[in-house]
């Protein structure tokens, strides 16, 4: 099945014939991949919008979602997970906390830490914020066959996997 043109197809040939001697391969590649990610960005934005909750909230409340019972973690376990500065990670939990999504608690093991724990009301955001991103993640990827969609998460995997950096 194949889609026609698209526009990186229009950058690829104007780097045709402006400069024959690239190997575009690469931007082919990437410019796709690029594309996709900020226009799934911006449809994920929208998912998690009547739920309250940004993407960044919404990475936050999933990280304490997934790590299971209690869905409590550490503020630096969280900003290490999600690679965040810890200023970045207080500005979430601050906008989450008065929410009502998650709370902040002295921890019992360390005097001098703090542990973020989902709340009730957290739990029931973040479980339908999740089906809701799904279903659109699973609407875009309906263009594939899940033969086609299991080759592409593969090939995905093994680029991120050689890709110095990317293996957060």
């Amino acid at each position: 099945m194949s889609a026609g043109k698209d526009p990186v197809d229009a950058i690829i040939e104007q780097w045709a014939t402006a400069r024959p001697d690239l190997d575009t391969r690469a931007m082919e590649v990437f410019g796709r991949i690029f594309r996709l990610s900020r226009a799934m960005s911006d449809r994920m934005e929208k998912a998690y919008a009547p739920y309250g909750v940004s993407r960044g909230e919404f990475d936050v409340l999933a990280t304490l979602r997934r790590s299971g019972e209690p869905y409590t973690l550490s503020p630096r376990r969280l900003s290490a997970t999600l690679m965040l500065t810890t200023g970045g990670m207080t500005g979430r939990l601050d906008k989450l906390e008065r929410a009502g999504l998650l709370r902040r608690s002295p921890d019992p093991h360390d005097r001098r830490g703090l542990q973020v724990t989902l709340t009730p009301k957290g739990l029931d955001i973040i479980d339908q914020a999740v089906g809701a991103g799904l279903a659109v993640q699973t609407e875009a990827l309906s263009a594939l066959d899940d033969e086609q969609a299991d080759h592409l998460a593969g090939l995905l995997r093994e680029l991120l996997a050689g890709t110095p950096g990317a293996d957060h």
